[in-house]
């Protein structure tokens, strides 16, 4: 007697539920990419490019059915062909997570990061905390999470950690790639706490490779200056740390401080600042240049541009010290004053990050985050993926105990003054 395979009976209502699920995935990422930049309404963003919106940002992008019908008979097609006979079923969270990195990967975004939903609880509920951290001042590229700066007497400066090392793990995590806000928001912990933090030692930003180490660092209260001055003869010399909501101010008190001393002409160094709030740099600008166009903000959709105030602080000569940390706003600042002549730019090419990317929360748990606009300086050069090449060029030296490319900026700003 011949007998047949058993038939493997598939409850509906589940095979639907799961179909239903795997369906919203796609059409809420969909939503967000194709729907471009009808996200006005997202207020930080909105602050950070200096528009004026009363846009409700809880309303999530909407998708027509034609646009969404593609990828959801696909992905209906798929799942029925595994519901009617694989020996293997998926699992609803690990195919979501899947599914969503596999979406954000085809958009060549390299700033797209998927967020779970515990991540993003995380990072909303440490986002909004105040809390020590461990001496590091992190950055990110290439969606990594790295040390841009270690503060001289911190936890981390004693256990060794340097510029350049990135984030490999956190408490023993490695499930993810960490990134520059999440790794910040980890080591964001009561006075005295202790973080287990994996670095790779990477010989350049874009190396792979790289010896790891585990470091436990103890958590404390932090307080570095964002600007610097110095006169050095007529030269007056300032370091800012990045574009924070004071900086124009700062800045301009330092302007005004070093020219009673005796400034002639100006270094503004950038090395290593990773820019911030984007209005804070046009504020700069206007300490320098008395007219025109400080940057320009594509949008999926939209094109505005940004000008100086009129407000100039100074008319001395400039030099600018850039190297490949420099980022951001810090590069919107940088190509400004040389497309307009304003400065001259020395160091080494920038990192080339011109572009601003938010955080979307979605309907079923966690949010994803991605590129919304992208920055041109004032004669319509793209800054991002390309950096800002320097007048000068002075790579740094050897001997760590001169800082070359410092004296070599002021050197060059010295020459720039009238006799």
């Amino acid at each position: 007697m011949q007998h047949s395979a058993p038939t493997k009976h598939i409850d509906k209502s589940t095979r639907d539920k799961k179909i239903v699920k795997l369906m919203l995935v796609f059409i809420c990422a969909c939503a967000l990419f194709a729907a471009g930049f009808t996200v006005r309404g997202y207020a930080p963003l909105m602050d950070r490019l200096g528009f004026q919106t009363n846009a409700d940002p809880s309303k999530s992008a909407e998708l027509a059915p034609e646009q969404i019908a593609p990828v959801a008979r696909r992905v209906n097609e798929v799942d029925g062909v595994l519901s009617s006979g694989a020996l293997h079923s998926y699992d609803d969270d690990d195919a979501t997570r899947a599914a969503i990195e596999a979406f954000l990967t085809s958009t060549g975004d390299p700033f797209a990061h998927y967020y779970d939903s515990n991540r993003y609880t995380t990072y909303v509920t440490t986002s909004n905390a105040n809390y020590p951290g461990v001496g590091v001042f992190f950055a990110e590229y290439n969606g990594q999470a790295y040390a841009l700066d270690v503060f001289e007497g911190s936890s981390a400066a004693e256990a060794g950690v340097q510029s350049g090392d990135f984030v490999v793990a956190i408490d023993g995590d490695r499930s993810q790639t960490w990134t520059a806000t999440e790794a910040i928001n980890a080591v964001r912990r009561e006075s005295g706490s202790n973080v287990v933090i994996t670095w790779r030692r990477a010989q350049s930003l874009d190396s792979t490779e790289g010896e790891e180490y585990t470091t436990t660092l103890v958590t404390a209260e932090y307080d570095e200056p964002n600007v610097l001055t110095q006169l050095v003869g007529d030269v007056g010399y300032i370091t800012l740390e990045q574009f924070t909501q004071n900086a124009d101010a700062m800045l301009s008190q330092a302007i005004a401080e070093l020219t009673d001393q005796g400034a002639k002409a100006f270094v503004l160094d950038l090395r290593d600042n990773p820019g911030g709030y984007l209005s804070k740099a046009v504020d700069v600008a206007s300490l320098f240049i008395p007219s025109g166009v400080v940057v320009q903000i594509d949008t999926a959709s939209t094109s505005s541009t940004r000008s100086v105030s009129g407000a100039v602080a100074t008319d001395a000569p400039l030099v600018v010290l850039i190297n490949g940390n420099t980022s951001g706003s810090a590069e919107v600042l940088v190509a400004a004053l040389r497309d307009t002549g304003r400065a001259t730019v020395a160091g080494t090419t920038s990192m080339g990050k011109g572009s601003v990317q938010i955080i979307t929360p979605l309907s079923f748990g966690g949010a994803v985050r991605y590129t919304v606009a992208q920055y041109k300086s004032p004669s319509g050069y793209v800054i991002d993926g390309k950096g800002i090449s320097p007048d000068v060029t002075i790579a740094l030296g050897a001997n760590s105990s001169e800082d070359n490319q410092k004296v070599v900026a002021i050197e060059t700003a010295q020459s720039l003054i009238s006799s």
